[in-house]
């Protein structure tokens, strides 16, 4: 908590002069932060700050269209601002100025990283706000949410010792366990990019959490000071990133068993001529089991993001129905996104009363939140989005030629343009959507294109040494063994570092590999796991080519880096 100072003198505009005072005295409150606004108008002087006040401040704010009496601050740094400024954003006011004349505490941070596949940029994100926070002087604790489960878990003691909560996450994160604490949310990316600088913002804009219902309100409130924050947290692709994270281990999990159930009893496992036997089991939990889960998954926890707990049952109910009509995962998205806004709105409105409000979480709300989604998937939006899927799906199954070339290029550029990133995940969402209605080949342009970026820097630095210095030739190596197990994020640090001419030469070979693998018509059942699942038997079609088309990209992408990247002086 800080102690700030405002003085505004603007004689002239005294309604205007009044609602900056309003405006910072609700920003510097909701941040936690003490402030005292003296007002200086024709009508006098309002809460003149005397010399004490003035030499504890942490940071003082000026906004002056007329006689401030500056000297009385003896030289203590002022942030000026204008009345315009101050109206707009308040909040940013004070945050420039806490910038600028923040005390040199060591604060206690605790933070949760978490990304929809679990695996790069939940890492690096954590990698990133330490190193952050080693440069401030704070002491933190990172627990990642990866796809291993949490690591590094804050204890009840790490949270209640915190001074500041930071959430870098792309999927919806429980915050129950940080209620009165402050806390700062925003994407991996932040964190990846520049740990220092999100440290630094989270600690002007960080609001205290309410667990209640309370919460929903206050961060309405807070809206227009947390405007980038609360646009991440409430986003729709955040909701929908958060589904698909849920729901990656169940296709994953299903692609592997049938691929397995393939590998023993062959392409026809699944006729009644093979009942009993291993490869048949392993092919109907793999295809009747997880495959069966992931549309109602994907449609629950898209709920569970908007919505919470409540929305759960809404959303897997809705996704038991798009599963059921044929509408896919096309439909368990739609379900997702009704369930959810549904119950939360519901959530708002429903006032019961504190001896009652225990029922809405259990009853009322799963029970009208299903019912409406229920009916609006039979009756509405249930067969329009069947028939819109079973278009695209034919579609897709009679794509050849030219149609298929230009798909996989530009599924393979979507992968390897922002690497992970909202574009990447679009693609890849995509493509595993897909496999529900058993098309196959556009997961495997999406996997051949997101190995290509950190295998063709790989081969780059192998070939064209003085292209990159000795650390980023060790960094290659790591990331060819990311690239081979479909870790397109290895490469994010090479395309940070020279973005103009790594991310072309990226693009460039991602297209290609995923053009040659759509027009050669290989098909992909697996959602991951890179070359390791290429030996598996029916894993994918057409393997010869699917490996020509991995090493052309690889091989452009490399050539690329060579001619694009200047020759380095040592």
């Amino acid at each position: 908590m800080s102690t700030i100072l405002a003085i505004i003198a603007c004689p002239q505009r005294v309604a205007q002069g009044q609602l900056a005072a309003e405006a910072l005295r609700k920003a510097a409150t909701q941040a936690g932060h003490q402030i005292s606004i003296e007002i200086r108008n024709a009508q006098g002087v309002q809460g003149l700050l005397d010399a004490g006040r003035i030499a504890s401040a942490d940071a003082v704010v000026v906004i002056a269209e007329g006689d401030a009496d500056l000297a009385r601050l003896g030289g203590k740094p002022a942030h000026h601002a204008t009345l315009e400024a101050v109206l707009a954003d308040a909040g940013a006011v004070i945050g420039k100025a806490l910038g600028a004349h923040a005390p040199a505490t060591t604060l206690r941070i605790v933070a949760i990283t978490s990304c929809p596949t679990g695996i790069a940029h939940t890492f690096m994100a954590a990698e990133g706000l330490t190193q952050g926070a080693q440069q401030l002087g704070h002491q933190i604790k990172v627990e990642t949410q990866g796809s291993v489960g949490s690591q590094n878990a804050l204890t009840a003691s790490d949270i209640a010792d915190a001074d500041l909560v930071i959430i870098a996450a792309d999927t919806q994160v429980d915050l129950l366990r940080f209620d009165g604490k402050r806390v700062f949310s925003s994407g991996t990316k932040a964190a990846i990019n520049d740990g220092q600088a999100l440290i630094k913002r989270a600690q002007v804009e960080a609001r205290a959490h309410a667990a209640n219902g309370k919460a929903a309100a206050s961060a309405a409130a807070n809206a227009a000071a947390n405007v980038a924050a609360t646009s991440e947290r409430s986003s729709a692709y955040k909701h929908l990133m958060t589904g698909v994270s849920f729901m990656l281990p169940f296709v994953v999990t299903g692609g592997l068993l049938i691929a397995l159930g393939f590998a023993l009893g062959g392409i026809y496992v699944y006729e009644d001529a093979f009942k009993g036997t291993l490869g048949w089991t392993l092919f109907n939990i793999g295809a009747k089991a997880s495959f069966a889960l992931m549309v109602p998954i994907l449609a629950g926890y898209i709920a569970y993001s908007i919505a919470d707990r409540p929305g759960i049952a809404p959303g897997m109910a809705g996704g038991m129905i798009a599963s059921s009509i044929g509408s896919g995962f096309l439909g368990g998205i739609v379900a997702g996104f009704i369930a959810g806004y549904a119950v939360k709105y519901l959530n708002e409105k429903i006032q019961l009363g504190r001896n009652f409000d225990g029922l809405k979480p259990v009853l009322i709300l799963p029970l009208l939140g299903t019912t409406i989604v229920g009916l609006l998937m039979y009756y509405v939006l249930g067969q329009p989005v069947a028939v819109a899927l079973n278009i695209v799906t034919e579609w897709l199954k009679g794509l050849q030629g030219s149609s298929a070339l230009a798909l996989g290029m530009i599924l393979g550029g979507m992968m390897a343009f922002d690497m992970g990133g909202p574009i990447n995940k679009a693609a890849y969402t995509f493509s595993t959507g897909l496999l529900a209605s058993q098309v196959y080949a556009p997961m495997a342009a999406v996997m051949a294109a997101g190995m290509t970026p950190p295998l063709g820097i790989a081969l780059a630095a192998l070939l064209f040494k003085n292209r990159f210095s000795a650390d980023e030739r060790e960094g290659a190596k790591a990331a060819g063994v990311l690239g081979i197990s479909f870790i397109t994020e290895g490469a994010i640090p090479f395309a940070a570092k020279d973005p103009l001419r790594v991310i072309p030469a990226l693009v460039a070979g991602s297209a290609l590999a995923g053009a040659i693998s759509m027009a050669a018509g290989c098909e992909l059942r697996v959602p991951h796991g890179g070359v390791f699942v290429l030996p598996i038997p029916n894993a994918v079609t057409n393997l010869g080519m699917y490996l020509v088309a991995l090493a052309a990209g690889t091989a452009l992408t490399a050539v690329l880096l060579g001619v694009l990247k200047k020759a380095r002086a040592d």
